[in-house]
C-alpha cells in the first residue's frame, strides 16, 4: 500500500476545502441554520410532538443527513472531475498508484469534509433546539458509513460527468428530492398507508430512520434493515468503482 500517494491525494483535496471555506463549510452550515430557525423555532413551536419528541429536535437528524448526502456527493464528484477536466488524471493513471489507493485518497478526503460538516451542523443545532443523543457510537457509525458511501457515489458521478452541469443533475434532481421525501421533516408513519408503502422504496428513508434512531431511540423502519440497506448501497458503489477502473470507463478516453 502506497501510503505516501494516499496522503498526497488526501491532503491536496482537504487543502481545497480551506481555500474555499465559505463555499465548502460556511454556506451549508448557514443554510441548515436557516432551516432550524424557520422549521425548528418558528414553525416547530406551534407543532405537536412526534413520538414524544419536539418537532425542532425531531428534524435535527434529517437536516444533518440532508447536508451530509449532498455535500458528500458534491465533494467527491468535483474532486475527481477536476483532474479529468484539466487533464491531470493521466498523471495519476500513469503513476505507480493502484486504483484502490486513488479511491481511498479522493473518497477519504470527501468523506472527511462531510463528517466535519455534519459535526459542525450538529453543534450548531444545539444553539437552536435542545436534544440528546441516545446512542453516540451508532450516531458516529451512521455518520461515517453514510459519508463514505455517498462519497463513493459522488466519485462515480464525477467520473460519469462530462460537463459541470452534469455534476449537479443527480444531486439536485434525485438526491435532494429523495432526502426531502425520505422523512427529513416528518415521520413516514404520518402518511396514509399506501404512501407509507411507496415511501419504503426510497433508499434515503433507511438512512434517515437509522440516524434518527441513534438520537432518540425511535425509527420508522427496523434499525438492522437501515444498516443493511446502507451496506448494500456501499457494496454496489464499490462494485461500480471497481468496474470503472477495470474498464477505464471515461478515464482513458
Amino acid at each position: 500500500m502506497n501510503f505516501y500517494a494516499i496522503r498526497a491525494i488526501y491532503f491536496f483535496e482537504l487543502a481545497r476545502t480551506w481555500r474555499t471555506l465559505m463555499q465548502s463549510i460556511a454556506s451549508p452550515v448557514i443554510s441548515t441554520s436557516l432551516y432550524f430557525v424557520v422549521f425548528g423555532s418558528a414553525i416547530g413551536s406551534r407543532m405537536t410532538e412526534i413520538g414524544g419528541i419536539s418537532y425542532g429536535a425531531f428534524i435535527v437528524p434529517g437536516l444533518i443527513m440532508l447536508a451530509l448526502l449532498t455535500e458528500s456527493i458534491s465533494n467527491a464528484s468535483f474532486g475527481i472531475y477536476m483532474p479529468k477536466f484539466s487533464g491531470t488524471i493521466y498523471e495519476i493513471l500513469s503513476a505507480p498508484i493502484s486504483y484502490v489507493e486513488t479511491v481511498i485518497g479522493y473518497v477519504g478526503a470527501a468523506a472527511t469534509k462531510s463528517i466535519i460538516l455534519g459535526m459542525l451542523i450538529l453543534a450548531t443545532a444545539r444553539i437552536f433546539v435542545p436534544f440528546e443523543i441516545a446512542h453516540p457510537l451508532w450516531m458516529i457509525i451512521f455518520l461515517v458509513l453514510t459519508a463514505v458511501t455517498f462519497s463513493l457515489f459522488g466519485f462515480i458521478i464525477g467520473v460519469w460527468a462530462d460537463g459541470f452541469e452534469k455534476l449537479q443533475i443527480i444531486p439536485m434532481m434525485i438526491i435532494t428530492p429523495l432526502a426531502f421525501l425520505g422523512g427529513s421533516f416528518y415521520s413516514i408513519s404520518m402518511l396514509p398507508p399506501l404512501w407509507q408503502k411507496i415511501t419504503l422504496f426510497n433508499p434515503v428513508v433507511y438512512l434517515i430512520s437509522g440516524f434518527r434512531w441513534s438520537f432518540y431511540d425511535v425509527s420508522d423502519v427496523n434499525v438492522a434493515i437501515s444498516v443493511g440497506m446502507t451496506l448494500v448501497f456501499l457494496i454496489v458503489c464499490l462494485t461500480a468503482v471497481w468496474w470503472i477502473f477495470k474498464t477505464g470507463y471515461r478515464l482513458k478516453s
